[in-house]
């Protein structure tokens, strides 16, 4: 009985944890992309506190602009506040809004339908899921720890959804293979690929300048989607010309190497490798993901070699186990290079590894 009871305290204090609280603002600046897609729909917030949550007030408030049909939130709770009270209650609750009844303009008790649950409200609690199945399209910032689960939730019933994640998550083997079959994309973006979420239980160790007193920074957050938009359907404008100097070849995988997005030479026909930040710019009309460098079949994207006893050869002179250059692009070179560099059984040369790269090729070019 003890046990169980850590094992809930735990879970419910790792939950705390997985807790961000969006702002306004960062939703309204991607809603408004996706109007058209909302009307006649019911909207499911299935990880929101609505106390708290800017999702639920962003659709409450927007219920009659957006044409909505219904909006439920659910949110995990062992023990939740009542909405409008400061009374505890023991249940769960989920919350059913159909829209403004009384011409005040904003939500009020006597409109929101609050019923409680029997279990805890997680997003894979059989409660959860009979609202799922009544939802057209799921909005919400999920648990980063929980991403690999909910996502497969949202495809396992079939559901549209406009999600908060990290852009490393798209490197889940689950996840890029929706991105490659283009059953999930990028959605417009938070400014600068950063985002300043409310959470109490992390410290802010941010020195960007755009830091915000009572929140904590966290680069690299997206939005992901399936709803079409139209930014996923405007072309990269290319500019620079392929040369041999400026785009080296991998060792270990038949594509050249492009570090920035914006240097995808304009005629190059072949295979390219490009870093995970592309996806902010991927046309599915102009270019095609073939796979990714991982060093894994899973990826679609098999090295052409295995390195032999690889060695890393750190800055200070120690050397370590090299098995990541059999996870990774790796360029190779007759000069030793500066930084950390790789050597390995049969390889003439020095090789230097890179950050996961998505292999492309150009559509437009036959």
């Amino acid at each position: 009985m003890k046990n169980e009871k850590n094992r809930k305290l735990t879970q419910a204090k790792n939950l705390k944890k997985d807790e961000f609280y969006t702002q306004l603002e960062d939703i309204e600046q991607e809603l408004r992309h996706y109007k058209k897609h909302f009307k006649n729909k019911v909207v499911y917030c299935n990880c929101d506190d609505p106390r708290v949550s800017n999702f639920f007030k962003y659709f409450s408030l927007n219920f009659e602009k957006l044409g909505l049909k219904k909006l439920i939130t659910t949110c995990y709770k062992n023990q939740n506040m009542d909405l409008f009270s400061q009374n505890k209650s023991e249940k769960a609750i989920y919350l059913e809004y159909e829209g403004d009844k009384n011409n005040n303009q904003i939500p009020d008790p006597e409109e929101i339908g609050i019923k409680s649950l029997n279990g805890d409200g997680d997003f894979r609690s059989e409660e959860a899921i009979k609202l799922l199945k009544q939802s057209d399209i799921v909005v919400t910032n999920p648990p980063f720890s929980l991403f690999r689960p909910y996502v497969a939730q949202l495809f396992e019933y079939n559901k549209k959804f406009l999600i908060i994640g990290h852009q490393n998550q798209i490197k889940y083997k689950e996840t890029f293979k929706l991105i490659k079959e283009n059953k999930m994309w990028m959605g417009y973006g938070f400014k600068g690929n950063a985002a300043h979420f409310i959470n109490n239980h992390y410290t802010d160790y941010a020195t960007a300048g755009d830091h915000k007193e009572g929140m904590i920074r966290v680069s690299g957050v997206t939005w992901l989607t399936n709803l079409d938009h139209t930014k996923r359907h405007e072309d990269l404008i290319l500019y620079k010309k392929y040369n041999t100097d400026d785009y080296r070849k991998y060792d270990n995988y038949d594509a050249i190497n492009v570090d920035k997005t914006k240097d995808i030479p304009m005629n190059y026909k072949g295979v390219m490798g490009v870093p995970i930040t592309f996806m902010y710019k991927y046309n599915p009309d102009q270019f095609e993901i073939l796979g990714m460098t991982s060093g894994r079949n899973e990826f679609e994207a098999v090295p052409t070699k295995k390195y032999l006893n690889p060695i890393q050869h750190n800055t200070d002179g120690s050397k370590i186990n090299g098995s990541k250059a059999n996870t990774s692009a790796a360029i190779l070179w007759k000069k030793k290079p500066d930084g950390v560099y790789y050597t390995a059984d049969k390889v003439k040369g020095y090789l230097t590894i890179l950050y996961t790269r998505f292999l492309i090729k150009n559509k437009k070019l036959k």
